[in-house]
């Protein structure tokens, strides 16, 4: 399983899951583009993604509001993300999105922003898990 939608009263929940950070950040891009639309996005454009943190958590936000802003500022979806790379002692993360124009695709859910709420990104019984909550 590579994430899954947990029950929440008001916003979109999930909890992703990988055997590698890199993985586990790559199956959440795949639960926050499912959330925003339930088509399959082509791959037809690439853009270079980095984000930073100050620890896994701030990391995590940051690469997930990354990804909300080319949604929001540049109609741009998200299919998948290639050559991820976290560099794990200066919490940098770089990668390449790719996707598709957002007008061709019919939006599921607009999502205003990541929360820090519920959030977790920890190792578990050998696996990498993350969860967020997403308010939209």
């Amino acid at each position: 399983m590579k994430f899954k939608f947990l029950s929440h009263t008001a916003d979109l929940k999930f909890k992703a899951y990988g055997k590698t950070l890199e993985e586990v950040f790559s199956n959440s891009l795949l639960a926050l583009a499912s959330s925003v639309s339930e088509e399959r996005i082509s791959p037809e454009k690439k853009i270079e993604v980095s984000s930073s943190g100050k620890d896994y958590e701030s990391l995590f936000y940051n690469f997930l509001e990354e990804i909300l802003f080319f949604i929001d500022s540049k109609n741009f979806f998200p299919s998948k993300i290639l050559n991820l790379k976290i560099d794990r002692k200066k919490l940098k993360l770089t990668g390449e999105l790719y996707g598709d124009s957002g007008e061709k695709y019919k939006i599921y859910s607009h999502i205003k922003s990541v929360t820090y709420s519920d959030m977790i990104i920890r190792r578990e019984k050998g696996r990498w898990v993350a969860q967020v909550v997403l308010d939209v």
